[in-house]
């Protein structure tokens, strides 16, 4: 249930109204946008009389969720979230360029990637140090080694670092170095992982599932919200269909439905949908000209050669021509890179 408060109700006024509600055994979250203040009521509120509710003179009305997500819901929460990292912003009027290599291989390599991706326009990092991959015998990661060539690489460049999380164990530890992070794919699902990260400090970058639908996804989302950390980010990066040419189908029509659904920022995942370098950049334009707040970008400098997903790759310049185009796509969508 949802409490849309009248523009001119008072900070007593709104108290009143709290209290009362949290008597009849609600969790009730204020949320304050630019003209109105609206309370997100959490638990059962099958005891509240609507009516009584909208009689007080301060109260403009009462709605009623039907979905079962509640703080991810734009009705509980009507304006765009805007989450703050470490100086950088994801939502609003900025896009988030996200980019950097799959995994941190060496040192040279990452730090020469991130002066790259920074000059070009990126304004956070991504390596992955933790790699989940299909096959056991694949690459799997530098591990806490890679997270500190990670933070060496934002100390000379300046960029928060998004890196992958994959089990609760690790929660402590990569959150001492990381500034994002990333929840895969593989784990939208993995409900104890989601709960720890919610009761940490740290931005959460959710990706959706290859096979999960949209209310499932923001139904893992509630999951890290419910726990009292409310900085999530929604990826959308490709979902699995009968199409086999492509790693994944980018689903560019969740963007909008998010928006819709939701007040979480949206960012998308071309390199993951497309599994083809020279499809990221169309599918990149794409995703900003529907509304997505931001890109993640696999960009590395000797493709050929890398550890994990060199196929799905951008080079550094091709990687800031993109940008270069963004910039003027961003400029209809009333954006800016």
């Amino acid at each position: 249930m949802v409490i849309v408060m009248k523009s001119d109700a008072k900070q007593d006024q709104i108290q009143v109204i709290k209290k009362k509600l949290e008597g009849l055994g609600c969790i009730v979250h204020v949320s304050k946008g630019e003209n109105n203040c609206v309370l997100g009521l959490v638990g059962d509120t099958s005891a509240i009389n609507e009516g009584q509710i909208e009689a007080e003179v301060f109260v403009d009305k009462v709605v009623r969720i039907q979905a079962p997500y509640k703080r991810g819901n734009r009705l509980f929460h009507p304006d765009d979230s805007i989450i703050k990292v470490d100086g950088r912003t994801i939502g609003g009027k900025e896009l988030a360029i996200i980019a950097g290599p799959c995994a941190v291989e060496s040192e040279e390599q990452l730090i020469t990637i991130a002066k790259d991706v920074k000059l070009a326009g990126a304004n956070f990092l991504r390596g992955g140090a933790y790699k989940p991959r299909t096959s056991p015998y694949a690459f799997q990661g530098m591990e806490e080694e890679g997270l500190k060539i990670l933070l060496e690489a934002k100390k000379i460049t300046g960029l928060p670092i998004v890196t992958e999380i994959m089990s609760v164990e690790l929660v402590d530890k990569i959150s001492q170095y990381a500034d994002v992070l990333q929840i895969g794919a593989r784990n939208m699902q993995n409900f104890d992982l989601l709960k720890e990260v919610g009761r940490c400090n740290k931005t959460i970058l959710l990706k959706r599932g290859m096979s999960a639908t949209i209310e499932e996804l923001l139904m893992s989302a509630e999951y890290i919200m419910s726990e009292g950390n409310e900085n999530v980010v929604l990826c959308e990066r490709g979902i699995r269909t009968f199409e086999t040419f492509t790693r994944n189908t980018l689903d560019l029509s969740a963007i909008p439905v998010l928006k819709k659904l939701s007040h979480l920022p949206v960012i998308v995942d071309p390199s993951h949908a497309a599994g083809k370098w020279w499809l990221v950049e169309p599918l990149a334009k794409a995703a900003i000209a529907v509304g997505a707040d931001g890109l993640e970008i696999e960009v590395h400098n000797d493709p050929t050669n890398a550890l994990c997903d060199g196929q799905q790759s951008l080079k550094p310049e091709k990687f800031k021509a993109l940008i270069d185009d963004l910039r003027i796509i961003a400029k209809t969508q009333n954006r800016i890179v």
